[in-house]
């Protein structure tokens, strides 16, 4: 069973939302479930900071031993910093998706878009979990 972390927001394409200390910056990374469906991670291509994405853009890709899969923007907004240490160790998506497993910090701008996205129930429906 997929680990599903409460307070979170998710989107259909399995990309999660983790709110930070400053207002209204998330920290924007993959599920536990859609790690396990790629399989192990091998190369992201992650944006540089300061690159400005919409609601459910193309902000990257994760190049698994099973698939290439785009990532999508869950709100849109301004990527403020970049998870410099999956340049070293993309495995960290893996081993600690929810944690030290993130890909970008994303300053929202327009945060009412968070309406639009699936809490941990929904999210646990839309994979068949219980």
């Amino acid at each position: 069973m997929s680990e599903i972390p409460t307070g979170l927001h998710y989107t259909e394409e399995h990309e999660y939302l983790r709110p930070t200390d400053e207002e209204d910056v998330f920290l924007v990374g993959i599920t536990d479930y859609a790690q396990g469906e790629l399989g192990d991670v091998v190369y992201l291509e992650l944006p540089s900071s300061g690159e400005s994405f919409g609601r459910m853009e193309v902000f990257g890709t994760i190049e698994a031993v099973k698939a290439v899969s785009d990532l999508f923007s869950p709100i849109s907004g301004e990527v403020v910093e970049v998870n410099s240490a999956l340049d070293q160790d993309p495995a960290l998506v893996n081993t600690d998706p929810y944690g030290e497993g993130w890909m970008v910090r994303l300053r929202a701008s327009d945060p009412a878009e968070l309406e639009g996205l699936l809490d941990e129930n929904g999210y646990r429906s839309l994979i068949g979990g219980e």
